[in-house]
């Protein structure tokens, strides 16, 4: 039975989100290559909500047949709706972003939503903060550390390790200078994709709030899935006035937009949701960093992307940070099991206590009322 548990509250999430970076990541790549054929970003985002939709009405109707769920609340539906509004904020901004820039320099900014979900959490009271602590401060140290190697990734680009042939992208001219490595579609897509890992983390710990008054991840994916189809098609019609844009072609954008509506908006939601109900919005922000080596293998492999120092070194340093984080969450975690055991045995002893001690407190008091007979 506990190893049951065991399996189901830790390997398993291990499995199915390391399985859902691979997937995401993937997905960034087949965007990417869309776009250099000309699809547009708002398009594109429009387009998979819209998918995802279609795919979650019958699902989420028999689910909701077949199981007792909770009942929805005006209260509940405007905290999805506001959830949607994130949520398609941020997707616009981080498809933005790769369009300037590339998937991997998507993957290397991913690495600061673990930082930015757990200083959110600390002010939303659900991180503890014990600055004594060294688990406190190795949680500290290790999001500044992530922080400065955003920006290194983001400001630095430095000399080409890798250059592929017939290469797509944009090419640079290479220096060794930080200032005049600067490119400004790198540096443009650079802050659209942190303004989207900022929005990103607010998702993720919304939804903790939202899960602890209704327990449905189903339900609640569906309907922020349409909430944000709304927003993405307002957004859209806003910023994208060619008409010629909303035809999609059977090509490589209209596979882009399929996969994603269904692996990404639909799938990868759901797993996000089910995870953070499980495990919370810190542990679910921890394996992000994993995507900056399948980003860059599949950049450089299928994009024909080059591969910077400057990428490389802020890397490394996210990943410091990263895991300084991760080492200060993990000892904390175990630290509190610790505690929990020893006082679950000191509350035992006591219980086995109790009987002896009554049995002799019976036992003088049959003496003494035998006496006084």
């Amino acid at each position: 039975m506990m190893d049951r548990r065991h399996c189901y509250k830790d390997l398993l999430p291990l499995v199915v989100l390391v399985a859902n970076e691979c997937n995401n990541t993937g997905l960034f790549t087949l965007f990417k290559a869309a776009t250099l054929q000309g699809m547009s970003n708002y398009v594109f985002v429009t387009y998979a909500y819209s998918v995802a939709l279609l795919v979650l009405l019958p699902v989420t109707f028999f689910y909701r047949r077949s199981r007792v769920v909770p009942p929805l609340s005006f209260s509940i539906l405007s905290k999805i709706a506001l959830l949607g509004v994130i949520g398609s904020s941020s997707q616009i901004l981080g498809y933005a972003g790769i369009r300037y820039s590339s998937p991997t320099l998507s993957s290397a900014i991913s690495n600061l939503t673990p930082a930015f979900t757990f200083m959110l959490a600390v002010i939303c009271r659900m991180e503890k903060i014990a600055v004594k602590r060294r688990t406190t401060q190795a949680k500290i140290l290790g999001s500044i550390i992530s922080i400065l190697g955003a920006f290194v990734v983001t400001f630095y680009k430095g000399q080409s390790i890798i250059i592929a042939d017939n290469s797509p992208s944009i090419q640079l001219p290479q220096s060794n200078g930080i200032l005049t490595s600067v490119d400004r579609n790198w540096v443009i897509g650079g802050l659209l994709l942190t303004a989207c890992n900022i929005l990103l983390t607010v998702w993720f710990v919304y939804q903790v709030e939202i899960l602890k008054e209704f327990p449905d991840e189903l339900t609640m994916v569906f309907f922020y899935n349409l909430c944000a189809a709304i927003v993405a098609s307002i957004i859209g019609l806003l910023g994208e006035k060619n008409s010629s844009a909303w035809k999609i072609r059977p090509d490589i954008s209209l596979i882009s937009i399929v996969c994603t509506g269904i692996f990404n908006k639909f799938l990868s939601s759901a797993i996000y949701a089910w995870g953070i109900h499980l495990k919370g919005p810190v542990y679910v922000a921890m394996f992000k960093p994993l995507s900056i080596v399948i980003a860059v293998a599949m950049g450089v492999m299928f994009l024909g992307d080059s591969l910077y120092v400057g990428s490389i070194i802020g890397a490394t340093i996210i990943s410091i940070g990263f895991y300084t984080v991760m080492w200060g969450k993990a000892t904390e975690q175990k630290e509190e099991e610790e505690e929990e055991e020893n006082v679950g045995s000191q509350e035992s002893s006591i219980t086995e206590n109790i009987p002896l001690l009554q049995s002799y407190i019976t036992v003088n008091s049959t003496k003494k009322i035998d006496g006084n007979v």
